[in-house]
């Protein structure tokens, strides 16, 4: 009769083992994709800050001057217009990707609460079998 309850009472371990380990490997795996996340939030927010102080400084420009812009490794002669456009392009395209990186993030950190509170549902329910 002992054996019997101490093989029943193993087993369940060995699924609180298993569950606890996956629950491990995903909060490791949407806390590096957070981080992850958040590092590409900080690097588009400084982009957009950089093109606003851009076109800040060639909006005190008279107009028809001519300025360069970079393309790659090169630098293209152009006119004000259209650099200050291709700026509020590369600003509206930034405020995209942050608003797309920062739904993800809130689906990440869903999935983990979630997964979290399946654990302890998990757990509940072994303490009220034994």
């Amino acid at each position: 009769h002992f054996l019997k309850r101490l093989k029943m009472a193993s087993a369940p371990d060995m699924e609180l083992k298993k569950a606890f380990a996956e629950l491990q490997m995903k909060m490791v795996d949407a806390k590096q994709k957070i981080k992850l996340t958040d590092m590409q939030v900080d690097s588009f927010k400084r982009q957009i800050a950089h093109a606003k102080l851009t076109d800040k400084e060639i909006g005190a420009l008279p107009e028809g001057t001519k300025v360069y812009e970079s393309v790659g490794r090169m630098f293209l002669l152009s006119d004000i217009k259209a650099v200050r456009e291709g700026l509020d392009n590369k600003q509206s395209v930034c405020q995209d990707k942050i608003k797309n990186l920062e739904s993800n993030k809130t689906y990440l950190e869903n999935n983990i609460k979630e997964s979290e509170n399946n654990l302890r549902e998990l757990i509940t329910q072994k303490k009220s079998v034994i």
